[in-house]
């Protein structure tokens, strides 16, 4: 971006305004000169100035603009930092429809794509563009007539909310870019926002200085960065930006270049395009202040080169200053681009190859044996914390028995950890040969850890459980459970307040959670009137729950949400439930022998049916509206449906909840019984299975969403 010559020039420049301050004349040479110094921290990552200098001259200018107002300009480097955002923002629309990329795990993937690229343009061999899959928040800027206009995040794809003042923070990403030296008039490009592993870690030991919770890991602190109303508290963090693409221009006499005519050569009326690859498009980017991965970059030719980079790269991520899970693959010529296209869900000429789950080692220090709501003990390995992937692991679910002596686990132990689909953390192994001699085997106990009742474990499950149902751990999670968001979902209870209420006298079972003295809560810590209001009217709202939402909140073993629909639309109220036995609830769709017999045994209860009589007394709705109503319409009547993956336009509840008021219904796997298959992003083994059952049909969520609407 700046030459050798204005470098030496700006840099003059700075020493001659530490020395003596910059005048009125002299203000817009003195923006010239931070947005330089902003350039070489952020973007070249190579300061040449002490913060200290930049501060002093940032200082010189916030002077010399709050004495002459009428001289501030929208890209001047004091403009980053504005007011306190309102309370929500607001969503746009992409001007391109942000799509995901199609995943690939291995090579046998990669080859696969390259097949595909190849048979659908005619080549024998193509030239790709191989960058690093940054792991952040992802981002659209839109710049017209070279000053930054927008800031939205991806939302779902096709329309994100509006984070400009925010965006702004991002000392990496430049107010003003002359877009117009490349005849662009407007341009909308893509990019990741991400912090550093340096400024992660810094901004972690300010927190636990100040006594304040650490962030979770780098790519959640800048998600959430980027949705914090304060833009001042956005600039603490040190955010940082990559732009990877330009999803959109059009020329200066406002001709709109997406054409795949006119991505190569001129643009029929004579003017040159400023790109014809992704390559350059990239480097345009560079020049004109931006933090694309110019410097990362990979141009190669056939996909045999690119999967030797992408080992390579994988190598070697660790020396990386920022985190990535992968390398993106694009097809780099522009006219291949348009002429293979993309789906409803990904570009055809792109794809992302995603790392191998993240491993590390540490000590096993000890376990902790958890009791949950069914009586299931789990135990519960602690750690000498370790930082993979992005996460600092410090506990990890050992599950049960088996799998401690399976995997020879002692406490002392150095084990191997990894983040399964860089996600959920788990042991690998033991590593024996490293052990001293001091290692404990791991005893298992045979009484309640909590309640020291006996433990039970039936001869065809590995867990070993407490059957005393006053244990007081089993009260409380039976209670979390109840109050959790996919449950009676009441806000502002959670976990947190069920622990603290119970200790507190203040509950003691479900029934309890109507019945609260918000008079003894008033006088807490916390609880003002508003909070308090707000749970009341979250308690009283859940009364009128759907009846399947009540069945699952009651915490039956092996009765998931799909099984709850299944018996609650079994039933005109929940009093039937009690009259069925096994026999007939297993004549219900996917409730076998062992589901029927812990429903049954769940509504012979005596302790059970007094708790739901005593619901019933206190209001909550113990009828099945549904059945009572006709459903909206019968379009999908008799036919089953299934989703899997991410879904980005639609609450998976309510893509289900769709399916069954047209008169489908919900299954809970693939089976010759499915007829339809939603799949979403990154979906894994229903995908598969489905695929080898030739009466499954397997859908997109557009699709689905077509299918619904007609």
């Amino acid at each position: 971006m700046y030459s050798s010559q204005q470098a030496q020039q700006l840099e003059k420049l700075s020493k001659e305004f530490l020395k003596n301050n910059a005048t009125v004349s002299q203000l817009e040479t003195l923006r010239d000169v931070l947005r330089f110094h902003e350039y070489r921290y952020y973007v070249v990552s190579d300061p040449l100035i002490s913060d200290t200098e930049y501060d002093l001259l940032y200082k010189q200018l916030e002077a010399l603009e709050h004495a002459h107002p009428e001289r501030i300009t929208k890209d001047s480097p004091t403009q980053r930092v504005g007011s306190t955002l309102n309370a929500s923002f607001p969503t746009v629309q992409h001007l391109v429809p942000m799509l995901s990329l199609d995943n690939s795990y291995n090579e046998e993937d990669l080859r696969d794509f390259d097949r595909k690229a190849r048979e659908n343009t005619g080549l024998d061999i193509i030239e790709y563009c191989v960058e690093p899959k940054f792991d952040g928040a992802s981002i659209s800027l839109v710049y017209e007539n070279d000053e930054l206009s927008r800031g939205v995040t991806r939302g779902d794809g096709v329309e994100g909310e509006e984070i400009t003042m925010n965006i702004k923070q991002v000392r990496s990403i430049p107010l003003s870019a002359k877009f117009s030296e490349y005849n662009i008039q407007l341009a909308e490009i893509r990019g990741e926002v991400l912090m550093s592993k340096k400024s992660f870690k810094k901004y972690n030991e300010m927190m636990e200085a100040e006594g304040l919770p650490v962030l979770a890991n780098p790519r959640n602190a800048a998600s959430g960065s980027l949705r914090i109303k304060d833009p001042k508290l956005v600039a603490k963090r040190n955010l940082e930006a990559f732009l990877y693409h330009v999803s959109y221009f059009t020329l200066l006499e406002n001709k709109n270049i997406n054409d795949e005519k006119q991505h190569a050569g001129e643009n029929g009326t004579g003017n040159q395009m400023p790109f014809t690859t992704h390559s350059e498009s990239l480097q345009m980017l560079w020049n004109l202040g931006f933090r694309s991965p110019e410097k990362e970059k990979k141009i190669l030719q056939g996909i045999d080169a690119v999967i030797n980079h992408c080992k390579t790269f994988e190598a070697k991520r660790d020396d990386l200053p920022y985190e990535i899970d992968g390398m993106v693959i694009k097809v780099n010529n522009l006219a291949l681009q348009d002429q293979l296209g993309m789906t409803s869900h990904h570009p055809r000429w792109a794809i992302a190859f995603k790392f191998k789950a993240r491993q590390g080692t540490t000590i096993l220090t000890g376990v902790e044996f958890n009791v949950g709501r069914t009586g299931a003990v789990t135990p519960v390995a602690k750690l000498e914390p370790v930082y993979i992937g992005g996460v600092t692991v410090s506990s990890i679910s050992m599950h049960n028995e088996d799998y401690i002596k399976e995997k020879d686990l002692r406490i002392g132990d150095t084990v191997l950890v990894e983040r399964a689909g860089d996600v959920i953390p788990q042991i690998v192994k033991s590593l024996p040969e490293l052990r001293t001699g001091n290692e404990k085997v791991i005893e298992y106990p045979r009484q309640c850890p909590v309640c020291n009742s006996n433990l039970f474990k039936e001869a065809d499950e590995a867990v070993w459980r407490c059957i005393n149902i006053e244990c007081e751990a089993q009260v409380i999670e039976k209670m979390i459970h109840f109050v959790s968001k996919d449950a009676m979902d009441i806000k502002h209870f959670g976990a947190a307040n069920v622990m603290k209420f119970y200790e507190l006298q203040l509950l003691k079972d479900i029934p309890s959670i109507y019945t609260l003295d918000f008079d003894k809560i008033s006088g807490m810590e916390g609880f003002g009137k508003k909070s308090i209001d707000n749970l009341k009217a979250a308690i009283e709202d859940s009364k009128q729950q759907p009846l399947y939402r009540l069945v699952f909140a009651l915490g039956i073993r092996y009765v998931g949400e799909t099984t709850a629909k299944t018996l609650a639309n079994a039933v005109k109220d929940i009093f039937e439930l009690e009259k069925m036995d096994i026999e007939t609830l297993q004549s219900l769709e996917d409730v076998g022998i062992k589901v029927a017999t812990s429903v049954y045994g769940f509504f012979q209860n005596d302790d059970n049916k007094k708790m739901i009589h005593q619901l019933q007394a206190l209001g909550l709705n113990m009828q099945n509206t549904k059945k009572q109503q006709a459903a909206r319409s019968n379009t999908l009547e008799g036919q089953a449906f299934l989703f899997t993956g991410t879904l980005h336009q639609l609450k998976r509840s309510d893509a289900e909840a769709m399916v069954e008021q047209r008169g489908g219904k919900i299954v809970s796997g693939v089976s010759s019984k499915l007829n339809y298959l939603v799949v979403g992003e990154d979906a894994g083994s229903k995908l598969e299975k489905a695929k080898k059952i030739n009466t499954v049909r397997i859908i997109t969520e557009d699709e689905f969403l077509a299918m619904v609407k007609e």
